[in-house]
């Protein structure tokens, strides 16, 4: 390996919002946060061409805030045993690690399972590991409401309030879009307002306080609080969950080099043998990382060309209005 990346390797997070590897906060808001002020960080308006400093994006879905310290633990052990510097930088929304990854600018990233099974060939990345949470690669979209609501089933919110994560999220966006699909419905339609949380928790937080009437949210992260600081958790109920996705992704860009393909994913598969490592994934709730397979996320494709089948229906004038 080229002695610049055993002195130089500069890890990169943006950290959007998590998926898995959750974390808590105890004095959440319910808040728009300002992404527009990032931390400092490197230019990456150049394109990566000869990997002196690898560039990781990890996409999260909580508050930001909490996600930096919850993730620095991991990138201090994966830049130890490689033996590089550790960087982290916040960005909003898994359309810029796309475009980041499409303009090959980042080398990594921990990402939603939505962008990933419908965006890698688009983008270019190729999964490198995949965590185990509770015994398995996978997680799905609970469908929650207030717990003192009288709502039961997803047609009691018709003409309700509604939030959704990020627009590209799966289990925060794809998946209710795909149950109103499968009801020849909209959002625009079916829902009296929506918005975009942008985070998990803030989505749970908004339905526990009432500020909407309901939400989808990643059941990872929904489990983690209603584990470790259940205050808003308590207050919401579950009321549909989906079919399993395979869990977020650590993934690569095409371009990267083989040998460190292997070497970091080496150290992702190999951390819970290490007491150190172990301990790390363990403050994540995450049991150990493993080879992903492609089956895990065919379900993904699957949902979103289901309602790209049911759109073009509505377009030819044959689908319900």
């Amino acid at each position: 390996m080229n002695i610049i990346y055993k002195k130089n390797l500069i890890v990169i997070f943006f950290l959007i919002s998590i998926l898995f590897f959750p974390a808590c906060s105890t004095d959440s808001e319910y808040k728009q946060v300002d992404f527009s002020k990032t931390l400092s960080a490197p230019s990456l308006t150049d394109k990566v061409t000869d990997h002196s400093n690898l560039r990781v994006a990890i996409a999260a879905m909580i508050s930001p805030k909490e996600t930096i310290s919850k993730y620095k633990s991991l990138m201090d052990y994966i830049g130890k045993k490689m033996g590089y510097q550790i960087l982290l930088i916040q960005r909003k929304t898994y359309g810029e690690i796309n475009e980041l990854f499409q303009k090959q600018q980042i080398d990594l990233a921990l990402i939603c399972s939505g962008p990933y099974a419908n965006g890698k060939d688009i983008f270019q990345i190729e999964a490198l590991a995949v965590p185990l949470v509770r015994g398995e690669p996978y997680y799905q979209s609970y469908l929650i409401v207030n717990k003192k609501s009288s709502n039961k089933t997803l047609e009691d919110l018709r003409g309700k309030t509604f939030a959704f994560t990020d627009p590209d999220s799966n289990t925060g966006t794809l998946v209710p879009n795909y149950w109103l699909a499968m009801k020849g419905e909209t959002p625009q339609l079916f829902f009296k307002e929506t918005t975009y949380t942008y985070s998990h928790d803030n989505s749970i937080i908004a339905v526990a306080k009432s500020l909407v009437d309901g939400a989808a949210v990643d059941s990872h992260i929904w489990e983690y609080y209603h584990k470790t600081n259940p205050e808003y958790t308590a207050n919401t109920r579950i009321i549909k969950k989906s079919i399993p996705f395979g869990s977020p992704p650590f993934v690569s860009s095409s371009s990267l080099p083989l040998v460190l393909k292997n070497k970091i994913k080496d150290i992702l598969l190999n951390m819970h043998l290490d007491p150190e490592g172990k301990q790390i994934q363990e403050s994540l709730f995450v049991d150990k990382f493993v080879t992903p397979r492609e089956s895990w996320y065919r379900p993904i494709t699957k949902l979103k060309q289901e309602i790209e089948r049911y759109k073009k229906k509505r377009t030819n004038g044959t689908g319900k209005s």
